[in-house]
């Protein structure tokens, strides 16, 4: 339960302006193109493409790879924040490609909601219903853009089918296209009763609103065919019927997901997703601790890591933590509690993100993503507050889908590889496991370009050579039991299969999914977990 707390006017104000969310799809969906049109209707940027391009300089500048160059992957203009209509929006963009999605997934720990593109041509694919599960984990509401509306797709009803089937949750139509593809002539809001008339435009945020609360009324031939009107008044009509009205509770609860249809490359249909999300997406809410349920209400400042970059600038080997401010008011100077190493620390130096530009902040409130410049302190899941409260809740690791045993090439350079492989590993690049027995070391990645980053990095970084042999798992299974005596067996029985991930936990390494599943059916009593939150 939360504590009662003695209430702050102004720290409600801020909290209620607030609106966090994350930006998720599977590649190519047009996740960054909207990133973009949401920043140019909040003044954040003055033309589109300045988002993408400026991952391009920040990478640059930061001495990256090709592969993150050229993929506009850089973390540091992954956070975006900017003033709507006196509300304060905090834009996680996350990475699209799934070699990246672990990041994807402590992204989602961040965030109070989410808008998930879908490519109307390609409909919902398997990297976005793997993020829609993690969703689905947290309960977080979950709003659906349904893209590329100017290019020949699917049937909307089809859709509207295939997002409610593949992702397990309920849709509710917030707007509806009028034709498709070369006949495409607009979305009807049924959210605001407006027809909105498509005009191909990149750059304008300018749009032709027509304001008929009345489809019946002969006011709409003036603007659309007879038969481009009728159908229109059928598929509200049957709308109407199956849906009714959004309970905006249902949505902050996770239960239903609203949608809208529009085109984000031509601008069209991103104002009124914009216009709605402000008016119904949830503020900064409640969040667990291992002790209690803390409120943002919460006079005394609480946050947690959710993400870390470590040398973004090479000349100086710095490391920047991003912070999730959860509850109180954060300010820089400030000195607080770090509840896993229980002590204090001064940050003197806080980061806002604005856009494409990083900025000094003083203050932060519940909502808002903070970076702190970090020497090696910091580790994701860690917990910063104002009073020794206890861990935040929310960061699990996910069974890897690739493993690949860690060869060191030059036998002098092992210090620096160690360091090297503990850092990126805190960094959450990938996941390692350690053998008690042998000390073998096994890298667990989502994607095969993992390993590629983490060679290049090693490096460059560290001056450490390596290089990765095909490992024979399946899966990295945490485990535990309520009969100490039965997990004692297990562990004496298979201790040779069992390694310890970065935090020490014990993981049991399946070689198959046939073999993990007899392991599992001759020990009953142990649980085997693919998450290491359990």
């Amino acid at each position: 339960m939360a504590v009662a707390v003695k209430e702050d006017p102004l720290l409600r104000k801020e909290i209620e302006r607030r609106r966090t969310f994350g930006i998720i799809s599977h590649p190519d969906a047009g996740k960054t193109t909207l990133t973009e049109k949401l920043l140019l209707f909040g003044g954040a940027i003055q033309k589109a493409g300045a988002v993408k391009s400026s991952k391009i300089d920040r990478a640059t500048t930061s001495d990256w790879m090709e592969i993150e160059k050229q993929r506009g992957i850089s973390v540091a203009t992954s956070v975006m924040g900017f003033d709507y209509r006196g509300v304060k929006i905090n834009l996680l963009d996350t990475p699209g490609h799934q070699d990246f999605a672990e990041d994807t997934y402590r992204t989602l720990t961040a965030v109070d909601s989410v808008v998930l593109v879908i490519d109307c041509v390609k409909g919902v694919e398997i990297q976005t219903e793997k993020l829609m599960e993690v969703c689905r984990m947290r309960k977080t509401p979950v709003i659906s853009f349904i893209n590329k509306l100017d290019r020949e797709g699917q049937d909307p009803y089809d859709l509207l089918d295939e997002v409610e089937a593949k992702l397990d949750i309920k849709v509710h139509p917030m707007s509806w296209p009028i034709g498709m593809g070369k006949g495409f002539k607009g979305v009807y809001s049924l959210y605001e009763k407006k027809l909105l008339l498509f005009t191909p435009s990149k750059q304008t945020v300018q749009q032709e609103y027509v304001e008929i609360s009345d489809i019946s009324s002969p006011e709409l031939e003036k603007h659309l065919t007879e038969n481009e009107a009728n159908q229109l008044r059928e598929d509200v009509e049957l709308i109407d019927g199956v849906y009714g009205d959004l309970d905006f509770e249902d949505y902050r609860s996770g239960k239903v997901a609203p949608v809208f249809f529009g085109s984000a490359v031509n601008n069209f249909g991103v104002k009124e997703l914009l216009d709605c999300f402000i008016d119904i997406a949830p503020f900064p809410r409640n969040r667990e601790t291992d002790d209690r349920e803390i409120s943002p209400l919460e006079n005394t400042f609480s946050g947690f890591i959710f993400k870390i970059h470590a040398n973004m600038d090479p000349r100086h080997r710095n490391r920047l933590a991003f912070v999730r401010v959860c509850s109180g008011k954060f300010e820089r100077g400030s000195t607080y509690h770090h509840v896993r190493l229980g002590k204090k620390f001064r940050f003197s130096n806080a980061t806002a993100f604005m856009a494409q530009d990083k900025e000094t902040i003083d203050v932060a409130y519940p909502g808002d993503i903070v970076g702190l410049y970090d020497t090696g302190n910091l580790k994701i899941g860690d917990t910063l507050s104002e009073q020794n409260e206890g861990l935040y809740k929310g960061i699990p690791s996910f069974s890897p889908e690739i493993f690949r045993e860690v060869i060191n090439l030059d036998a002098m350079k092992s210090k620096q590889l160690d360091k090297g492989l503990t850092q990126l590993m805190d960094e959450g690049v990938a996941q390692m496991f350690t053998y008690d027995m042998g000390s073998r070391k096994v890298v667990g990645t989502v994607g095969v370009l993992q390993f590629e980053v983490i060679q290049y990095r090693l490096k460059n970084e560290y001056g450490a050579t390596c290089r990765f042999e095909s490992s024979n798992l399946y899966k990295a299974c945490w485990f535990d039991s309520k009969d100490d005596k039965k997990l004692k067996e297990f562990i004496d029985s298979k201790q040779r299969h069992i390694a310890k991930d970065k935090d020490g936990k014990p993981v049991f390494m399946a070689e198959s999914k046939a073999w993990l599943q007899m392991v599992q059916d001759n020990f009953p009593e142990i649980n085997f977990h693919f998450t290491s939150e359990f």
